[in-house]
């Protein structure tokens, strides 16, 4: 590991912090809602303040109505009817509130799906800035979060994952999956806290 903290060395302009689904959807009280979300929100909040300029958001938007979604996501909205559109209203797509202050500069991005991939925008509006770097942070660690991971590695980002700086409604699953991460990806996933990243992103 170098002096940095980080397998790879130093963060620079081509690095972006990409800030997954950080919404009112998955806060208290939705039938969504991931306990640890509040608790590292402050640490996040600290990266955009300091890079908004360079802050991504995804933010997952789900179907309007039941009964709408591709294959099994029809399914997926049945089970969860109660939280379409027209049921917890609009709004609630929104990111949380110490968050949405920094939009702009910061870019949100939606999608309608765990991956922000299969839709293009992401992608589009990284290619446009040079992005070879992305900082991730958000929720949740092993469904959103890996399946944003996942992605960027086939595409061929530096992955670094704040560990700190993420959050699951599973204890169980988000500690599998950072052992993942850090095992089996460690040749395109460095996982660092947060205070690294600070120190690390001139």
């Amino acid at each position: 590991m170098s002096a940095s903290g980080l397998s790879y060395g130093p963060l620079g302009e081509r690095c972006a912090h990409l800030c997954v689904d950080m919404q009112k959807l998955f806060a208290e009280p939705s039938e969504w809602a991931t306990p640890w979300i509040t608790r590292v929100l402050p640490r996040i909040v600290s990266l955009v303040e300091w890079k908004a300029e360079q802050t991504l958001f995804t933010r997952f938007v789900p179907a309007e109505k039941p009964g709408l979604g591709a294959g099994t996501w029809r399914r997926y909205y049945e089970r969860w009817a109660s939280m379409t559109i027209e049921n917890v209203g609009r709004e609630m797509i929104g990111l949380l509130p110490p968050l949405s202050s920094f939009c702009p500069p910061a870019q949100v991005i939606d999608k309608h799906v765990y991956s922000p991939w299969p839709e293009g925008r992401l992608q589009t509006a990284l290619a446009a800035r040079s992005i070879d770097t992305l900082v991730v942070t958000g929720g949740e660690t092993d469904v959103c979060v890996l399946a944003t991971v996942l992605g960027a590695i086939d595409i061929g980002y530096r992955v670094v994952l704040v560990t700190d700086a993420l959050c699951s409604s599973s204890d169980a699953t988000h500690d599998a999956l950072m052992t993942v991460y850090h095992q089996r990806f460690a040749q395109q996933v460095e996982t660092v806290e947060m205070e690294t990243v600070l120190s690390a992103w001139t």
